[in-house]
Formats: C-alpha cells, sequence, structure tokens
C-alpha cells in the first residue's frame, strides 16, 4: 500500500489557511482521491486543555476566534519573557514527539492524503530566531518530525489577515510574519504561497499539489491548463 501524501498548512491568522485546506480537499475528492483532515491544535499539541485555561486565567486571554466587526484580545503566542521562552521549548518538544505518534497512526487509516492545519512550524515561529540556542532547537525538532510532502507556507498582508481575523495586533503579526520567512530560511523545506488573489492563490495551492502526486508517479489533475480553482 502506497504511504498517503502528508501536506501542511501554514501561516499567520487570517493568512486563509482554511479557505485553502477546503478548497485543496475540494479538488482532491474530484479526482478521485480520499484526505483525512487534522487541526494541530485539537489533534496534537499535548495538554491543550491545560495550556487553554492558563493562558485564560493567568494572561486573561479572551476566548473565541475573532472576526470581522468582533475582535477578540488573544494574550498567548504574542506573550514574551524568558520563562515563557523556556516552557515553549519544552512544550513545542513534547508536541514534535506527540506529532510523530499522530502522523505514524494516520498513515495506517488508509487515506491518500493527510491534511493538517498547521503544523509543528507555527510553534518553532514563535522561538527567537536571533538565539543561536532557538535555532539549534528548531534544526533538531525539524530533524526527526515527519517531513511534510508539501509544506505550505501561505503569505499574507497583516492587515488584511487582522481585518479578515482581528485577534492580535497588526505589528504583531508583520512580526509573525518576518518569523516564518526567517523559519523557511531555516529550513528549507517550505512551498511559499505568495499573498495573490483568491483565485491564483487556489491555483498555486493546487499546482503545487498536482506536481507533488505526479512526482509519486500519480497522474490525477487538480487544476486544468487555463483554469483557475473555483
Amino acid at each position: 500500500m502506497q504511504k498517503p501524501m502528508l501536506i501542511s498548512f501554514s501561516g499567520v491568522d487570517g493568512s486563509g489557511k482554511s479557505t485553502q485546506i477546503e478548497n485543496l480537499r475540494s479538488a482532491l475528492h474530484a479526482a478521485g482521491l480520499t484526505t483525512q483532515l487534522l487541526a494541530f491544535w485539537d489533534n496534537v499539541v499535548v495538554g491543550v486543555k491545560y495550556r487553554e485555561g492558563f493562558v485564560h486565567k493567568v494572561y486573561k486571554s479572551e476566548r473565541g476566534i475573532g472576526a470581522p466587526g468582533k475582535p477578540v484580545n488573544r494574550r498567548d503566542k504574542n506573550m514574551r519573557g524568558w520563562h515563557l521562552t523556556i516552557a515553549r521549548h519544552f512544550l513545542y518538544l513534547l508536541d514534535a514527539i506527540n506529532l510523530c505518534r499522530v502522523v505514524a497512526r494516520q498513515r495506517k487509516s488508509g487515506a491518500d492524503v493527510v491534511i493538517l492545519d498547521r503544523y509543528i512550524y507555527d510553534e518553532l515561529s514563535n522561538l527567537n530566531m536571533t538565539n543561536p540556542l532557538s535555532r539549534a532547537f528548531i534544526r533538531f525538532v525539524h530533524s526527526f518530525v515527519p517531513r511534510p510532502d508539501i509544506a505550505y507556507l501561505l503569505d499574507a498582508d497583516p492587515e488584511a489577515a487582522y481585518a479578515r481575523k482581528p485577534e492580535y495586533p497588526v505589528d504583531f503579526m508583520k512580526k509573525c510574519r518576518r518569523a516564518y520567512f526567517d523559519l523557511a530560511g531555516i529550513l528549507r523545506s517550505m512551498t511559499v504561497i505568495p499573498a495573490l488573489s483568491l483565485p491564483e492563490a487556489k491555483t498555486a495551492v493546487l499546482r503545487a499539489a498536482e506536481r507533488k502526486l505526479a512526482e509519486q508517479g500519480r497522474t490525477e489533475v487538480l487544476v486544468s491548463d487555463g483554469l483557475t480553482a473555483a
């Protein structure tokens, strides 16, 4: 049995991950392929309830998901401090180890494609990449976690992303965007989708998946020449 393709989506909040995942799954299903979707926070992160409870109780982070006209004041990954840096390294290591178990299990699920909404890369982007120890930690984690066949990094204008999902200050989102590109430079394994129009971005995502399928000897067509994704 052929090992399922592993695909991950990363990017700042509001970059359009859910939209691109839905479009990719629709195209894969139309091509006759089966998919399994996992949310990194719900299906991989260790002790998620305790971690959520901590930020809500200690940092007064607001609950819920931001939406246009309904901002949410999140206080979690945008909080800084040496003690949080140490905690993040420890927790991210636990998450990376659990990720190995989760992916190994999903590879036996029978699905043709396993898709993760966010990946360990989204956590690693929270670290200070000017710190040599953090960079070494990133390379260490990258050395043993499952490498996605395609690790999408969806770029987005921070102000436009905030308008779609108002949860973190725009200045912080600008720092996050830079951090993702710094991380991509360290890993050298991410497929960057530029901040294009929605139809163009959908097509770029589908074409990258189509190329990877072809590399694996698959002949499924996800987007026709001359046509953009719906």
